[in-house]
């Protein structure tokens, strides 16, 4: 049987194995077929290639999904992230466990020698005093003095001086003009925190009766009752608001509140002429005696050191003006008296500085004498002046 198709060259002609009866239009039919770019394409490629586009688009939108889905997954979980495990790189080498226990150990003994230098060294020399100005307790307080130093004349020397009496409420180290300003910024920082405690009442002071600190210094007691734990709460206020700004502040023993009368410390010759200690003897009367009261409404910080006012009181820093004296307003004459003391303060406060300026700018040899004579007085006073 005789092979009727066609067979094409690579140039498009017709090949010789072309059967000899095909018809004029059968040649020419595929003549031009062979001239078409996918003449060589099978039908079953063509379609297959068709399809091509549809797939990927499909594929792609899964992907999609996928990407979408797993991005949820990954905010969800960022929300919701709480680790409770975590891989860990135990220390083992003994060397290290042991250097870093030495390093522990050489912390804290630093620390503790810086504790036991700040001990050794700390000498308190401002505090926080509530004075006290009633009238009756200061007249009290003088028939009690006279009726010791009637015992013994020599005991005058250790009486607390007019004007001076007060309660310590703190007691610090202020060692430079700057810390001086740190604790004046305290002390008016304080004041709200002692309103709040107060909260509009009158804290009243009662004094009763006599007792000893070793029977080295001589103090009336303050009467226990409802007045006690607001005052406490007051004094620990105060001793951190002065830790919290560096100040080094407050003591060993516990706060007792009282009100000093005498000290033998101010007499120290007292003790190479046999008197050691307070008699009980001296005061024997004055055991149960009503004092009088006091309200708190005035806080001063005062130096131990510094010269004392005209008035016998300590040198005041600075001073806040609490509660309510008398159920109103502070009468004008301790108005009076508290504006003087500060406008004195700061007039004092204003020379010192003016003095230091001029002196620096001298030569090295120049005004000697005169700070010669200046250490002279604070050396002699210095005793007389603490508190």
């Amino acid at each position: 049987m005789e092979d009727n198709r066609y067979t094409f060259t690579e140039e498009g002609g017709r090949s010789s194995g072309m059967c000899d009866g095909a018809s004029s239009e059968e040649a020419e039919a595929a003549e031009s077929l062979s001239c078409m770019p996918f003449a060589t394409l099978g039908i079953g490629d063509a379609r297959e290639d068709t399809d091509v586009p549809q797939i990927n688009s499909k594929k792609s939108e899964e992907k999609e999904s996928i990407k979408s889905e797993q991005e949820n997954k990954r905010k969800k979980h960022h929300k919701d992230y709480q680790p409770n495990y975590f891989l860990s790189i135990p220390i083992t080498n003994k060397k290290i466990n042991s250097k870093k226990s030495e390093e522990k150990e050489s912390i804290k003994s630093e620390q503790e020698n810086k504790r036991k230098k700040h001990h050794k060294d700390y000498q308190p020399n401002y505090f926080l005093s509530i004075p006290i100005t009633n009238k009756k307790i200061t007249g009290e307080i003088k028939t009690l003095q006279n009726a010791i130093i009637q015992q013994d004349k020599r005991l005058a020397k250790a009486m607390v001086g007019d004007g001076s009496f007060h309660i310590t409420l703190l007691v610090m180290q202020l060692l430079n003009e700057d810390e001086v300003n740190i604790g004046v910024d305290a002390l008016l920082e304080l004041k709200p925190s002692v309103e709040d405690v107060l909260r509009g009442r009158r804290l009243t002071l009662p004094f009763q009766g006599i007792d000893t600190f070793r029977s080295q210094v001589g103090f009336v007691k303050l009467v226990d009752g409802d007045h006690i734990p607001p005052l406490l709460e007051i004094a620990e206020m105060a001793q951190r608001m002065f830790q919290e700004k560096g100040i080094v502040a407050g003591e060993n023993r516990s706060f007792k509140p009282h009100l000093t009368f005498m000290k033998l410390s101010k007499a120290p010759w007292l003790r190479k002429r046999g008197v050691k200690k307070i008699d009980p003897a001296w005061y024997e009367k004055f055991i149960h005696h009503r004092f009088g009261e006091e309200t708190l409404y005035r806080i001063d910080l005062c130096s131990m050191e510094k010269k004392k006012q005209s008035d016998g009181y300590y040198h005041c820093e600075s001073s806040i003006v609490v509660g309510d004296k008398s159920g109103g307003e502070p009468d004008d004459a301790e108005l009076v008296k508290l504006s003087k003391r500060l406008v004195e303060n700061a007039v004092l406060k204003a020379v010192q500085q003016y003095l230091e300026e001029t002196q620096n700018k001298k030569q090295p040899g120049e005004g000697s004498s005169v700070k010669a004579e200046e250490a002279d007085r604070s050396g002699s006073g210095s005793d007389n002046n603490r508190k």
